[in-house]
């Protein structure tokens, strides 16, 4: 049986305060110490010690760098055979005697890297490449085509 419960603000009623002490005491933001961050300055704020702990960091900070190339990476153990079949329907592959011509930028990767095997010949279109990768395409009977040479363990 459930059994009703008085709210807490029920014994409030009649009383012009709730509770809070004088009327003055919870007017406007100044009882909490100001809206939102103020009080974090960055010597001695009134709220500072609160953000230090919690880790916050307050305005800019570093730099970046306008040159920065981003790299969309895949792995050889991306293409299954049911992926490629996939990739094929799709259209974004296509089919060369019993090679499979991939271009990777149309899939939106610009480096292919070797982890993971492949059994399927393939003929893989890539911006740049790992050693290892390039080695176990060719070891499967296909070719990846760069547009630079395979990057080597210490280059990477």
């Amino acid at each position: 049986m459930v059994t009703y419960k008085r709210k807490k603000v029920g014994k409030y009623r009649g009383g012009s305060t709730h509770g809070g002490g004088a009327r003055k005491k919870r007017r406007g933001a100044g009882s909490r110490g100001g809206r939102g961050n103020a009080g974090s300055g960055k010597r001695a704020g009134h709220m500072k010690m609160r953000y230090v702990k919690a880790g916050h960091i307050l305005g800019k900070h570093g730099f970046t760098s306008k040159s920065r190339t981003v790299v969309n990476a895949v792995n050889l153990s991306y293409f299954t055979s049911d992926r490629i079949a996939k990739l094929v329907k799709e259209g974004k592959a296509h089919k060369e005697g019993t090679v499979y011509a991939i271009d990777l930028a149309g899939l939106g990767y610009n480096k292919l890297l070797g982890t993971g095997t492949t059994l399927v010949k393939l003929k893989l279109t890539v911006e740049s490449c790992s050693a290892s990768a390039a080695e176990k395409v060719a070891a499967a009977g296909g070719e990846v085509v760069t547009a630079s040479a395979p990057e080597t363990k210490e280059q990477a």
